[in-house]
């Protein structure tokens, strides 16, 4: 039941208003089955329209219980709840994920060992995380034991005790997983990101919080937190698998009854975020490696741009010297790492939040080779908002097509999807809707998207290491634009 925090990089591909395509237009031939009376194998488009649809019910309490019904023996059922990181002030950031580490130390009903025994015993497992915009909580078990699980789920945020003796242990845990943290260079560098692309707010702090904050975190604070942010409306029972809708929406009623529905003051809202193009550079020459980010400012989630950003991102793509794939590689940042020995790795990254993200590169390569990389990596770019092809637009398409059913493999990532969605569009997009839109992107509309959000525009940089090479920020800036005579 350890908890764990959610990765700075949204691996859901976002669905794009503006760029619905009509699918009826679309003929689906059935192929005749094979002589041995085995079915022939669907096509692409029959495997979309053939997926168990989203059912949505919506509860006096304004909760939302959101199923999709695939009749399998495993479910995973789970609590989104619209609240993170981002809902916190300077004094108590940090109370969020705080509070994801106390939901399983004991209610009024369970004492911690009986939780972890009542779990175990029904071969399941408790989860949780925190991201700067949502809490989750969730159990994978067998189908018949989803009753337990919406029970215990209830249990532990409705009835939690907050003991001090437990909550005292936990600023252990949780500065002991802060140091873990930062130990990752990764998460360190995009902590940094986003501390510097959006200063001043409150997508700028960390999930963690600061080493202070932990420390002085009170049993006050948590039940003040719960009962300011955990509100029905708020909230998204989701559930994937062996899940009947009716059944669910029954526990729903029968276990969140007293989640209220009403705030006794202001409703909480996100606090606008503006984005600074800027950068923060930690020099450590004792390191072997430098640890870069750029970012440009991306579109949030609901947001039309987000798909050709996506196709943009897919066609920059990542690449690790121990993969292989030398010179052969698609990408043309690839090459040029390989060819030029630019780099240990690379990935591209899309992060969507409500109103805003980051849409950029992460690196880690040898100090000399800093200067060469960022010269690729920005010609790359230009590239993308001057003369991408329709070639590589629609390659990028079918890795997206492909990744977006790789990544709906089992009742746990099906889950999180309904869950994150239902949250974000208060909606499922159905598959395909979201391939029509895929589809309906052309190298046109990549030109014109990148364009708007790269070309020109000041970017976001956060260095960790020996980073002398890196050039002067507004070297950097000036190679945002290509000057054509």
């Amino acid at each position: 039941m350890q908890s764990s925090v959610v990765g700075k990089m949204s691996r859901l591909l976002r669905p794009v208003g503006a760029l619905l395509k009509n699918y009826s237009n679309r003929t689906v031939v059935l192929k005749p089955a094979r002589w041995y009376g085995v079915a022939a194998s669907a096509s692409y488009e029959q495997t979309l329209l053939n997926v168990p649809p989203t059912r949505v019910t919506v509860l006096d309490n304004g909760m939302r219980v959101a199923t999709e019904d695939a009749g399998s023996p495993t479910a995973t059922v789970g609590l989104w709840i619209d609240t993170g990181s981002r809902f916190e002030t300077d004094a108590n950031n940090g109370v969020a994920h705080f509070l994801e580490h106390m939901a399983f130390k004991g209610t009024a009903k369970r004492s911690q060992t009986d939780l972890e025994l009542e779990v175990e015993n029904m071969g399941a497992h408790l989860n949780a995380y925190t991201s700067r915009e949502q809490t989750v909580f969730y159990a994978k078990c067998f189908a018949g034991d989803v009753p337990k699980a919406v029970e215990l789920l209830s249990d532990i945020i409705q009835n939690s005790k907050f003991g001090e003796v437990e909550i005292e242990r936990e600023r252990g845990v949780i500065l002991r997983e802060m140091q873990e943290v930062e130990s990752n260079l990764q998460e360190v560098v995009f902590d940094h990101l986003h501390s510097v692309a959006f200063q001043g707010t409150p997508l700028g702090r960390t999930i963690l919080g600061p080493t202070k904050n932990i420390k002085s975190i009170s049993r006050k604070d948590l039940v003040d937190y719960i009962e300011t942010h955990y509100k029905g409306p708020r909230i998204v029972l989701a559930g994937a698998g062996g899940v009947d809708h009716a059944s669910l929406v029954k526990l729903a009623e029968d276990h969140f009854r007293g989640l209220g529905g009403s705030y006794v003051g202001d409703v909480p809202e996100v606090a606008p975020c503006r984005f600074t193009g800027s950068e923060i550079r930690v020099r450590d020459d004792s390191m072997p490696l430098a640890h870069i980010a750029m970012a440009v400012e991306g579109a949030g989630w609901a947001d039309p741009d987000n798909i050709p950003l996506m196709i943009a991102n897919t066609i920059i793509g990542s690449w690790d010297r121990s993969h292989g794939g030398g010179a052969n590689n698609a990408s043309n940042l690839a090459q040029a790492a390989v060819l030029g020995n630019l780099c240990h790795s690379f990935q591209s990254f899309n992060t969507c939040y409500k109103d805003t993200g980051l849409w950029g590169l992460y690196f880690v390569c040898e100090p000399l080779k800093i200067e060469d990389f960022v010269f690729n990596l920005q010609s790359e770019w230009m590239r993308l908002c001057t003369n991408v092809t329709e070639f590589e637009v629609e390659r990028a398409k079918n890795i997206l097509r492909t990744n977006l059913l790789l990544q709906l493999d089992g009742t746990t990532p099906i889950c999180e999807d309904i869950g994150r969605q239902m949250l974000c569009y208060n909606r499922r997009i159905p598959l395909h809707e979201l391939d029509a839109r895929i589809e309906a992107v052309t190298a046109e509309v990549v030109r014109d998207t990148c364009y708007s959000y790269i070309y020109d525009k000041c970017p976001a940089i956060a260095a960790v290491g020996p980073c002398e090479a890196l050039p002067d920020y507004n070297r950097i800036r000036s190679s945002m634009y290509w000057l054509r005579v």
